[in-house]
């Protein structure tokens, strides 16, 4: 038991880790503040009670992952990782300003939230394949899947704690000082960048500069059938199960007429489950594709009962569930394709990744959002719900195709 716990925490025995760890938590807090912020401000008081509003400012926000894929996974394997990090975490800091002050002084208006959360998502997009290749040269291969888990419970500590806190602060004093706040909190990431110990990083492989940049990337996974498989899953799910800002904010004021506190409150309850998920992953020796798939089927399955849950806290339970799947299934998911692909091409196939996860959104959060509107926030769980299922039953397909017959063929040329 007392290996497991320290297995959990070793990356952060590494100096320059627990700095970038430390700055990392700081600024989660605050990005999960602005986004509960952004979808209540929309939500709430540019519309009323929109969720198609809520949807098209998700698919501004991400869809750049997928737009810009040819440019950012490159970016991540050929320019220095680190001085890329900072000028795309003090853009961010500078955009979340921006919005802050708009809202503040009580001029913004819709159009503004879609400006921003597209030049926020371009700058993600840069950011994201970037900072998750970065964690290598932090820590090496060694520690690289207990590194992305605990990552992963950094940014889900930011989601339990920033909601909540996005809650009071929107309630006490206006939607306008949580981005304020976030903009100020990207300042923590600055600073443990620069505090650096640079000769302690480890340099991973470098890609050469050609002509051909991302279809190298998309040959390569196209010869990787888990590569395949784990993108197509990620897809589903990416597209019609992650869209938390429609099903938590729709539920929590079209079912539950939650105040602000409420929403915030459902949001960081969700994140308990994502803590958990994420401990348990730290804990874990390493990653394997049947891990991806139960997360894939109890994400489902968690979703279904959210849609069907009669009362606040019940449904807030059934958040926990999703949490815990939804951490398991994409932390599974990031960790296998790290580890899995070669250090010249991670930046690449990172990119191609995080594009499939994110840049889906622009598809599925309007279908979602409209569904919501039409037929009442629980269809639109359901469609998370059946998201789920689905991607376990692809899981079940290729476990069978490419893992369980090919032994047994082995098996019987052994035989005869």
């Amino acid at each position: 038991m007392i290996a497991r716990v320290f297995r959990s925490f070793s990356s952060l025995r590494i100096f320059n880790y627990r700095l970038w760890a430390t700055g990392a938590l700081v600024s989660n807090i605050g990005t999960w503040m602005q986004r509960t912020a952004q979808d209540w401000l929309v939500l709430t008081q540019l519309t009323h009670h929109n969720a198609s509003a809520v949807g098209t400012v998700m698919a501004l926000q991400f869809g750049p992952q997928l737009l810009l894929l040819p440019w950012t996974g490159f970016a991540a394997d050929h320019y220095n990782q680190r001085k890329l990090l900072m000028a795309t975490q003090a853009t961010m800091g500078a955009l979340a300003l921006a919005l802050g002050v708009l809202t503040i002084t009580g001029v913004v208006e819709l159009w503004h939230v879609y400006v921003f959360a597209f030049l926020f998502g371009c700058a993600s997009a840069f950011d994201g394949p970037v900072r998750q290749t970065f964690v290598g040269s932090l820590v090496g291969d060694a520690d690289l899947h207990n590194a992305v888990a605990l990552n992963s419970t950094s940014f889900n500590a930011g989601r339990m704690i920033g909601p909540a806190v996005a809650g009071i602060v929107i309630g006490s004093v206006g939607t306008g000082w949580a981005f304020l706040i976030n903009g100020i909190s990207f300042l923590a990431v600055l600073v443990s960048m620069s505090m650096f110990r640079l000769s302690e990083l480890r340099e991973s492989a470098r890609a050469h500069r050609s002509r051909k940049g991302m279809t190298e990337g998309f040959r390569y996974v196209w010869s990787r059938p888990d590569l395949k498989a784990n993108l197509i899953m990620l897809f589903l799910i990416g597209t019609f199960g992650l869209n938390f800002p429609i099903f938590i904010s729709t539920m929590a004021v079209g079912v539950f007429q939650a105040d602000a506190r409420g929403y915030g409150l459902l949001s960081s309850t969700m994140a308990i489950g994502t803590m958990s998920g994420a401990f348990l992953a730290a804990g874990r020796e390493k990653p394997s594709f049947t891990t991806l798939l139960i997360g894939a089927a109890i994400f489902g399955l968690g979703c279904a009962l959210a849609a069907i849950a009669p009362t606040y806290w019940m449904f807030a339970g059934a958040l926990v569930v999703i949490g815990i799947a939804a951490l398991t299934f994409t932390n599974t998911s990031n960790s296998l394709m790290q580890i899995s692909t070669e250090p010249a091409m991670r930046g690449r196939v990172m990119a191609l990744r995080l594009g499939i996860a994110l840049g889906g959104t622009p598809i599925g959060a309007p279908i979602v959002g409209w569904v919501a509107n039409d037929f009442g926030p629980r269809w639109a769980l359901g469609i998370g719900a059946a998201s789920g299922l689905v991607a376990a039953a692809t899981g079940v397909y290729v476990l069978r195709r490419w893992v369980i017959e090919p032994a047994r063929v082995s098996s019987c040329v052994r035989d005869d």
